[in-house]
């Protein structure tokens, strides 16, 4: 688990001990799970520039496409997405309460893709991010992904909208602990069960049969025997009424909004950018495929975050 701070709205801030930025390699990006795209044009470039120049107070908001180049896959992407590569979906909320079964199937397929999916590191694009974050020219992130990749970039003023599969608590007492620390416990529960990922899916998750879970056991709650869930937003659940207001605080605080790698399919996001549309802030977007904000955006880029953003001089 990630050592943090708890801020207001049930926002995570990373203390002086974590991460630097210095510290993060800057590996090649990966580009198996990003859409094909044409590199940016020097005008886009430009356009891009004027915009983060005229911001002084850049509200940011981040989606899955921001960590397609990490080696971390979408759903919804052209091509390479989830939904484009198979028929299968996201748990939902509901199911993961009430079913016994759904819950061993996806932590079982949870403890197969972990290894993989904790060891993703940022690309330049959240590198990118936290330099502005230093320089006083971001004034909050908002991130819908699950990943850490922003925590492991050394972000700070940042709210994890969907929370963080890097913890896990219990429906019932609410007793937190960490992602690793759980593998430890399906490791010592499940010694000698095995299975090989069939695919690779967001947030974690990886492809195995019916067949393949059948056996696989979940542990309960050490403190109180009940229902353990990763601290993320489950499709079909909400984000909390602290957390909107919170980031709607953020955002009246801020000149200009940035949406990197995000279509904004999913209305917990999509309200803040008509919150910004309704205070006639600008707002650019930069994201390869069409997005909810398109026709109401200041300025639309079809290009890689990863690509673009370091290609940017913010002072």
């Amino acid at each position: 688990m990630f050592p943090a701070r708890r801020l207001p709205g049930g926002c995570r801030a990373i203390g002086p001990h974590h991460l630097r930025h210095h510290s993060v390699p800057r590996a090649s990006p990966n580009l198996a799970f990003v859409p094909a795209c044409l590199p940016p044009h020097p005008a886009e470039v430009e356009e891009m520039q004027r915009f983060i120049s005229n911001s002084k107070r850049l509200f940011v908001m981040t989606g899955a496409g921001i960590s397609t180049e990490s080696g971390i896959p979408d759903y919804r992407s052209e091509g390479v997405g989830l939904y484009a590569r198979s028929d299968r979906r996201p748990i939902q909320h509901a199911e993961f309460v009430r079913s016994a079964s759904a819950r061993q199937r996806y932590w079982a397929r949870n403890f197969v893709g972990w290894p993989q999916f904790s060891s993703h590191q940022p690309n330049a694009a959240h590198l990118v991010l936290r330099h502005w974050e230093k320089l006083g020219k971001l004034h909050w992130l908002v991130t819908q992904n699950v990943d850490a990749l922003h925590t492991k970039a050394g972000s700070q003023r940042m709210t994890e909208l969907h929370g963080c599969t890097h913890r896990v608590f219990c429906l019932t007492c609410g007793d937190q602990t960490s992602r690793s620390e759980l593998q430890e416990h399906f490791e010592a529960l499940n010694p000698s069960w095995k299975a090989e990922a069939l695919g690779v899916a967001p947030d974690g998750d990886v492809f195995l049969t019916d067949e393949q879970v059948r056996n696989f056991q979940v542990p309960a709650c050490r403190k109180c025997g009940g229902i353990l869930k990763p601290d993320v937003t489950f499709f079909g659940d909400t984000v909390s009424r602290e957390k909107v207001d919170f980031v709607h605080q953020r955002l009246a605080e801020s000149d200009s909004m940035l949406v990197a790698g995000s279509s904004m399919q999913v209305y917990s996001g999509y309200r803040f950018a008509l919150a910004a549309r309704e205070k006639q802030l600008p707002i650019a977007v930069l994201n390869i495929g069409p997005t909810r904000l398109d026709h109401f955006a200041s300025l639309k880029l079809n290009s890689r975050c990863g690509e673009l953003l370091p290609l940017i001089v913010a002072h």
